[in-house]
């Protein structure tokens, strides 16, 4: 199992209740899912990227890469950076999600504890805390996790100037193509079309 499928199990066993030891085979098969990659590829005729539904962890939509049959290596490069982007962003998202529902859990629990409730009242409705008893939560949360985002802002950054800058020079590299296409074509005399 890779990392991220165990997170995924973790996560899944955090809402089974207490009395399932072991999530069934069907629940594995269904997280295991949510948090790779689809198998799903659009026909090859397709010439347009594909953007799915949010996905339940990250809450990012996936998306599926168009690949231009004359794809260059420039191009591939490109697809690539912004595919394993897409996938590290995902990543790190549904982590930072289990984490927080995780401790907000924990720090719900804890409260209602300390006032001698317990998590559900007497007609089984799950209790909460008011907006500035989790505001105490939020900004501890936040405050917690302060170098872990400032980590994430620099690299999403850093690499969203790469994917930009590949762009660039894909599109400074097709345009020249055309260019110089239409140019040898004067050239020897054949119409453009």
């Amino acid at each position: 199992l890779t990392e991220l499928q165990v997170t995924c199990m973790q996560h899944l066993l955090l809402y089974l209740p207490r009395s399932v030891r072991a999530p069934s085979p069907a629940r594995l098969h269904a997280c295991r899912c949510s948090c790779t990659r689809s198998a799903y590829r659009p026909e090859p005729s397709s010439t347009h990227d594909w953007v799915g539904p949010p996905n339940p962890l990250s809450n990012l939509r996936p998306i599926v890469y168009h690949i231009p049959e004359n794809e260059t290596e420039l191009e591939k490069r490109l697809r690539n950076l912004r595919q394993e982007t897409e996938d590290w962003n995902h990543n790190f998202w549904a982590k930072q999600n289990i984490t927080f529902s995780k401790e907000k859990e924990a720090f719900i629990i804890s409260q209602l504890k300390a006032k001698g409730l317990t998590l559900r009242d007497e007609d089984g409705r799950r209790r909460s805390l008011s907006s500035e008893e989790m505001a105490m939560f939020y900004k501890n949360f936040l405050d917690k996790n302060r170098l872990r985002h400032a980590n994430y802002n620099k690299e999403w950054y850093r690499r969203n100037f790469t994917i930009t800058l590949l762009m660039a020079r894909v599109t400074l590299n097709s345009v020249w193509r055309t260019v110089s296409e239409r140019h040898s074509s004067k050239k020897n005399g054949t119409p453009t079309s």
